[in-house]
């Protein structure tokens, strides 16, 4: 096997349609993250984006698209916000990992939604999960059936729910994809909110995830396009979705909601209605990826996919160094996913180190607590 590293926009046209066959080819593949649209749309916001284009003689055998980073570490293209990770390639290849990251320039690579059928890469996951699948192919009555059997207590709050909204705010409805810029940064706005509310790093602090968002959300290219789902009380917008469509399926990317109206659980709300604007719009599946702890998410599945976390090392001094640092974190993180007590422990604690946080910054405003736009 012959490897060979370029820029994400040095794929050709050629090399594009032989990317979407691979995927075509094999359902575990087909996620918009893998397509080429998405790697050619980092590589616009990234200048550390490659891909390397994997053959076999004089023909293309796969694509692995990634980051490189000093000291030899590489990195899913995108990085943590990439829902599905690993090779795109042709049906029955072998892979070498450690041959791989070679002709890739790596010491190190590091994964945290690596998708099934990339038996090269198994032997180094450190944590397993089951995503969220959506089923909605048989039509939004179907999947409602299905919902009410696995956990009737969640369908019968989110339809209670869904009933007082409209009666207290104004009657719903559900936008499938709004193309208005002003909606995407209403929820970009409302997601780097919650991200402050729960203590944890907002990831549209990132300039290049910005820009990232907003090109996908312009696009309309059928492997990768941004479906900006946004749900209405009357005219005032509750809660919203950025998702990337890739012809039947949806993935999931970052839901948000206006927490003004948190005690109508608008993200439950919303994700029912968007389920049945999908199901009307021809989408059979959305992928929900991973969702850890005691969360809706879980009641609203029919099924899951095993996605893993790890990392890939070859014997160097830049891997030695690298596993010093990270594997003891890693284990700790294993330790408390695996004890559903622990977990809610340290979700709490997040809650409260942002609510110390925004505490803090107002105090040192003097504006009483009120958090600026």
């Amino acid at each position: 096997m012959q490897i060979s590293v370029i820029r994400p926009n040095e794929l050709g046209p050629g090399e594009q349609a032989e990317w979407r066959s691979m995927q075509d080819s094999q359902p575990h593949l087909a996620s918009p993250f893998l397509s080429p649209e998405f790697t050619m749309a980092v590589g616009e916001v990234r200048g550390d984006a490659f891909v390397a284009v994997l053959s076999e003689g004089n023909r293309t055998v796969g694509f692995f698209p990634f980051e490189r980073h000093p000291m030899g570490v590489g990195k899913p293209i995108a990085g943590w916000v990439s829902l599905a990770q690993g090779v795109v390639h042709r049906p029955g290849i072998e892979i070498d990992a450690a041959r791989l990251l070679r002709g890739c320039g790596l010491a190190v690579w590091e994964f945290e939604f690596l998708v099934g059928g990339q038996p090269w890469f198994a032997p180094y996951a450190a944590l397993e999960a089951e995503s969220v699948l959506i089923d909605v192919g048989g039509g939004y009555d179907d999947y409602l059936a299905k919902v009410k059997a696995n956990a009737p207590r969640t369908l019968k709050m989110g339809l209670y729910r869904e009933r007082k909204l409209g009666r207290d705010v104004g009657p719903l409805r559900v936008e499938l994809h709004s193309a208005d810029i002003a909606d995407l940064r209403t929820l970009m706005r409302w997601k780097s909110s919650q991200y402050r509310r729960i203590g944890r790093p907002d990831r549209f602090g990132q300039p290049w995830v910005v820009e990232l968002v907003e090109r996908l959300h312009a696009g309309d290219a059928p492997g990768c396009a941004g479906l900006l789902t946004m749900l209405y009380a009357g005219d005032t917008p509750i809660a919203g979705h950025i998702g990337l469509r890739s012809g039947p399926l949806l993935a999931g990317w970052f839901p948000a909601y206006d927490a003004e109206y948190s005690k109508y659980s608008p993200g439950l709300v919303q994700h029912l209605l968007m389920a049945k604007a999908a199901a009307q719009d021809g989408i059979t599946q959305m992928d929900w990826s991973v969702s850890k702890g005691d969360d809706y998410k879980q009641n609203l599945r029919t099924s899951g996919h095993m996605v893993s976390e790890g990392c890939v090392r070859r014997r160097s001094a830049g891997a030695a160094l690298h596993w010093v640092r990270h594997s003891p974190v890693r284990a700790a993180k294993q330790y408390v996913l695996d004890r559903p007590r622990l977990y809610g422990v340290a979700d709490r604690v997040l809650r409260r180190y942002g609510n110390l946080r925004r505490g803090a910054a107002a105090d040192s405003r003097g504006d009483g607590g009120a958090v600026s736009s």
